[in-house]
């Protein structure tokens, strides 16, 4: 199968190409740069928001993963417009294309932040529910302009399978990490900080907790997705168990340790992090993550090391 990839040269979607590649299928990286490019795909330097390039590139292709985006919250925060443009009309731009070249289902790189404005009830000891991919949304909890931007891209897709019949796959990712990921990351800037020396500064209280899913994993879950029982679902995919800001700085003060830690105020509007489901990949997919966090930091670090030539040896 021919499948193009856009941001196809950035951290996941750069693990994208490669599990695709390594699946058999014929890839077309699409992104303005070329950082992480696999040399075996097929790369087109364009930029998402332009609709006649886009869809003359995307002719040929059967699916089209859609993972170009503004990721970093920061940015969003300090730029909201262009994170309104990249990923809310580069999301429409990339469905129109996906139409017009004819293909056959566009697969939307969503967020567990979206879970944020879930409505979600109580059991009955008082602990909150977990939820799923069915749970209701309340846009008035949107919080974050990065999730208020998901949550519309999400809206684009629903609604181009409603007025178009244009098949869809959403794939809410959990926190991801890995080699190759944005220096900005919470797992990389530990890691990098031990190695150099530095203090390990956490915002808040460091008990805020996510289901950190290694970047490998999630693409594999993408090579997945391309089967006929992924056509118009939505999957979350998270780690399988929660880390705490604090449990990473403890990981990686024993893998690259001894180091400092410190603390600073928290950061406004972040994730609080929520029980999700990811059941329903599980069932429809037959994926769950394999990797465990202290092996993946483990990875994260050997491959910093590698590229940068970095700190000692963790082993």
């Amino acid at each position: 199968m021919r499948v193009a990839v856009t941001g196809g040269c950035g951290f996941i979607g750069s693990h994208v190409v490669d599990r695709l590649l390594s699946a058999g299928h014929e890839v077309l990286a699409v992104d303005a740069t070329d950082k992480y490019l696999n040399p075996d795909a097929e790369h087109s330097r364009i930029d998402v928001l332009d609709l006649p390039a886009l869809t003359t590139a995307l002719d040929g292709s059967e699916v089209v993963f859609h993972l170009a985006a503004m990721a970093d919250v920061e940015q969003v925060s300090a730029d909201p417009v262009r994170a309104v443009r990249t990923n809310i009309d580069g999301t429409a731009t990339v469905l129109e294309a996906a139409r017009r070249s004819g293909l056959s289902r566009t697969v939307l790189a969503s967020t567990v932040w979206v879970y944020g404005a879930a409505l979600a009830g109580e059991g009955p000891e008082g602990e909150e529910q977990e939820v799923d991919e069915h749970v209701p949304v309340e846009l008035e909890r949107s919080g974050h302009l990065y999730v208020a931007t998901k949550l519309a891209a999400e809206m684009l897709v629903h609604s181009y399978r409603e007025l178009y019949g244009r098949h869809f796959t959403i794939l809410r990712y959990g926190i991801p990490y890995g080699p190759r990921m944005r220096d900005e990351l919470v797992v990389a800037r530990f890691v990098q900080a031990a190695l150099a020396g530095r203090p390990i500064t956490i915002a808040g209280d460091g008990r805020q907790s996510r289901n950190f899913v290694y970047v490998e994993d999630l693409a594999d879950a993408h090579v997945r997705a391309l089967s006929p029982a992924a056509e118009d679902q939505t999957f979350a995919l998270e780690g399988s168990a929660a880390v705490s800001v604090r449990d990473i700085a403890d990981t990686v003060d024993r893998l690259l340790g001894p180091v400092t830690i410190s603390h600073i105020e928290a950061r406004a509007a972040d994730y609080a992090g929520r029980r999700i489901s990811s059941a329903q990949a599980k069932r429809l997919l037959g994926w769950s993550p394999r990797t465990n966090f202290a092996d993946g930091v483990r990875r994260y670090a050997d491959w910093y090391r590698d590229t940068t030539g970095t700190g000692p040896d963790p082993s």
